[in-house]
């Protein structure tokens, strides 16, 4: 994962600017918790305000990124946290168990060093739906073979709640589906660069040049134009919370 985002991590802090909307349903499913650990922390989005936030991250660049804080940062793995056993209030980890190397024993560390509540932005790889799969259908093939099933979080943490996570059509945050409702963004290599699903699939020249075709002949309209009258849509993603 730091190799990873080491490469893809550059802009990172500009194109993926937490939403302030998802950043509330993180917020609120942490509680009143005070001592606060983020694995796979990046360049510290969702990291709520008013906590002592301990930011675990493996890559150098995307903790170079960080805005000016009074956050811990520390570069470790969540296969291999430096922290005693119970030692924080509630644990956090946002779009990142995908590159994890062993996601079983990251989420038992977390468990490990974390006596209340685990919280998980994560997406769903059964999860069909999501318009830009016509276009580069190896998305689903990559999400099914990196994303865990969402039984997994039951199986490695007891009960837990899970719960869809709508996207905003003005998402401020670049990931994946943050431009669902605007599509021509994935045609800028830059917006792309701060994806890691694009940087895994390699070639994406022929999904580009239909989507390209598609938007300027109209394609694109008569069979997406609906979405343009939503304001949030469910994009596949999921929030994990344990009980």
């Amino acid at each position: 994962m730091s190799a990873l985002y080491d490469t893809i991590g550059l802009n990172y802090a500009n194109l993926r600017k937490p939403d302030t909307r998802i950043a509330a349903r993180i917020a609120a499913a942490l509680g009143d918790a005070q001592n606060v650990l983020n694995v796979g922390a990046g360049a510290g989005g969702y990291e709520p305000a008013g906590k002592h936030i301990t930011a675990v991250e493996p890559s150098a660049k995307m903790i170079a990124q960080r805005s000016a804080s009074e956050t811990t940062v520390i570069q470790a793995s969540a296969e291999n946290l430096p922290f005693a056993d119970k030692f924080f209030d509630a644990a956090m980890a946002s779009l990142t168990i995908h590159h994890w190397s062993d996601q079983a024993r990251g989420v038992a560390q977390m468990r490990r060093v974390t006596r209340g509540t685990i919280v998980f932005l994560t997406y769903d790889p059964t999860f069909r739906g999501f318009w830009l799969t016509d276009y580069f259908p190896a998305l689903v093939t990559l999400d099914e073979g990196q994303m865990p099933p969402l039984a997994k979080y039951t199986e490695w943490l007891g009960s837990v709640t899970i719960s869809p996570v709508p996207i905003p059509h003005d998402c401020t945050d670049g990931f994946l589906a943050g431009y669902w409702r605007r599509p021509s963004a994935y045609l800028d290599q830059r917006v792309r660069a701060a994806m890691s699903s694009f940087h895994a699939l390699g070639n994406v020249s022929d999904g580009l040049a239909k989507l390209e075709s598609d938007l300027n002949n109209g394609t694109w309209a008569q069979k997406y134009g609906h979405l343009l009258d939503l304001d949030e849509l469910d994009c596949g993603y999921r929030l994990v919370q344990t009980d």
